[in-house]
């Protein structure tokens, strides 16, 4: 099996929807992931912050505040799951929540170095 990435963009603004909106979506996510790791197939993730980035660049180490981007393009979260191919990879996201809240995921396969 092979390890792929999933990186989650847009989906529901947890910061600004109603408390009882993201309780459930919550256990969406928690039922999507348990079922996944009760299949063997996930590795791990985490939702990250839609604020405070910074990007770091050349040479120079340029500090950038940002990046800034609408919220349907900024990353908020990602998960790395074992398929046994890239298709079998997009068959799984297929089912993830975020497409409830017209959210998008990238899938990359993890190249071990």
């Amino acid at each position: 099996m092979k390890d792929y990435l999933f990186l989650f963009r847009g989906g529901l603004d947890f910061t600004k929807a109603p408390q009882e909106q993201v309780q459930q979506v919550i256990i969406q996510w928690k039922n999507w992931v348990d079922e996944l790791t009760k299949k063997g197939m996930y590795n791990g993730g985490e939702r990250v912050t839609r604020n405070d980035a910074v990007i770091v660049k050349g040479k120079e180490r340029e500090i950038i505040n940002g990046p800034y981007f609408a919220n349907n393009e900024c990353i908020g979260g990602y998960i790395s799951i074992k398929a046994d191919d890239l298709q079998q990879a997009i068959e799984i996201c297929k089912d993830c929540p975020i497409f409830n809240f017209n959210g998008n995921v990238e899938i990359r396969e993890v190249v071990k170095m």
